[in-house]
């Protein structure tokens, strides 16, 4: 295959993975030989090579074989020694970008502030924790650990804790970014031969700030980085605040001595909302909506019917309540229950969804790292049937289906070894803490 080839074969990648993808993973390969079916590449490193493989590699193959090669798997080797004199000579290592330009993570979004977050029973404790790290002064507890479902508000506090850092201490250097973005850092790092750089700006900050930690679970190389930066902070007195949509512990994949670490701050959950929490999100979102929807009519009992029945997602909460003002103020009507049902007919069936023995199945055995067919089957080990007692207490609790009914689902058994297994689980729930952590967690995935 010849390297014109080759060049319209990236070009066809870039179309498809999309620029920064193209930029940062498929423009640094270099295909060095195509033989015995095998297309070989040169990469900057090892952890590039395994990424493009884990990522990339059927996408590559593929468009290798629309080019007319014969190509059944790809090899991927670390450039070694002096490149032929043809090859142009290595780019020198870019100027150290200015502070500030360095410091440029995720765009904050100006309308997640405090004032702006509504404060309940199920947020209470993570947002008087937010509070307390966005006042300043001297580190209590590093780091702050917020976790809990999507729409829940993690993200809103993170950028409110940034936005309060900066009015109060502009001196300070805040980096708030997500967790792919610090991944994608460090990889441009070391393709770039910046790693000195990298690691010196992340060790310079005075508030670090991840969102989403669970995506650098199972990436070694990555979690190396961000331990060693996590610890460099820490014997600075600098804040860390992380998020992630669970706790530190049930973060699979994730190295146990990063655990530990994220375990000896303040771990708070955000709990999914409650009933007077929707509806003092809704009132705000309202009061917001007047000046802009000017003259429209609000009837009586419609913010309550929508916080009573959009349970678990206060971002499709305020997506309802968006569009259920622009198509008002569309057709000129006021905003009646009768209009609210018509207008969000599609979110009030899916928020009536009910969860079924099926899913309930499928979450455990995922969880627990067992096959779904063990789950159903006959084994009793204990590593397969305490998932399976687990799976048949939540169906009990989460379903309307009768014990037989259960039984059916569960390969067969009788009713009373479907009730045999929801006692022990609930005698369990007494003494075992862990059981407890996972039953939360699972009904969180399950209903949220």
């Amino acid at each position: 295959m010849t390297n014109d080839a080759w060049v319209e074969v990236r070009e066809e990648l870039r179309q498809r993975v999309g620029k920064n993808n193209y930029t940062t993973w498929i423009e640094p390969l270099k295909l060095s030989g195509l033989r015995d079916g095998v297309a070989q590449f040169e990469v900057p490193t090892v952890f590039f090579g395994d990424w493009v493989s884990r990522n990339f590699a059927d996408q590559i193959r593929l468009r290798l074989i629309d080019s007319g090669a014969t190509v059944e798997r790809l090899e991927f080797s670390v450039a070694s020694g002096p490149r032929p004199a043809a090859a142009k000579p290595a780019p020198k290592a870019k100027p150290r970008p200015q502070p500030e330009e360095d410091l440029r993570g995720a765009p904050l979004d100006a309308r997640f502030t405090f004032d702006s977050f509504v404060v309940g029973k199920p947020n209470e404790l993570a947002h008087a924790a937010a509070r307390r790290v966005a006042e300043g002064g001297p580190v209590t507890f590093n780091p702050l650990f917020l976790y809990g479902g999507v729409g829940l508000g993690k993200t809103h506090l993170m950028h409110a804790i940034a936005h309060e850092v900066q009015l109060r201490r502009p001196d300070l250097r805040v980096l708030y970014l997500s967790a792919e973005q610090f991944m994608y850092r460090f990889v441009q790092a070391l393709r770039e031969r910046q790693i000195m750089d990298f690691k010196e700006l992340f060790r310079s900050v005075d508030v670090l700030m991840v969102d989403d930690v669970q995506f650098i679970a199972g990436k070694d190389s990555t979690q190396e980085e961000f331990f060693h930066t996590f610890n460099a902070l820490v014997d600075q007195n600098k804040q860390i605040v992380i998020s992630a949509d669970r706790a530190p512990g049930e973060i699979k994949d994730l190295e146990e001595r990063i655990k530990s670490r994220l375990q000896c701050g303040l771990v708070v959950d955000l709990h999914p909302t409650d009933y007077e929490l929707r509806l003092g999100i809704l009132q705000q979102k309202v009061d917001h909506y007047r000046q802009q929807y000017r003259g429209l009519v609000l009837a009586d009992g419609v913010l309550e019917f929508l916080a009573h029945r959009i349970t678990t997602n206060v971002r499709v909460l305020e997506g309802a309540l968006t569009r259920l003002f622009a198509f008002a103020s569309l057709v000129g009507r006021e905003i009646t229950l009768d209009l609210t049902q018509d207008c969000l007919a599609d979110i009030l069936r899916q928020s009536d969804r009910k969860v079924t023995i099926e899913e309930i199945q499928r979450k455990v055995a995922e969880h627990f790292n067992v096959r779904l067919s063990d789950l159903i089957g006959p084994k009793r080990v204990r590593t397969i049937a305490r998932p399976r007692q687990i799976a048949m207490y939540l169906s009990k609790q989460l379903t309307p289906r009768s014990l037989p009914d259960i039984g059916r689902r569960f390969g067969g058994r009788d009713h009373t070894t479907i009730m045999h297994g929801v006692r022990k689980i609930e005698e369990l729930m007494t003494t075992d803490s862990q059981l407890v952590d996972d039953l939360q967690l699972l009904r969180r995935l399950l209903q949220g």
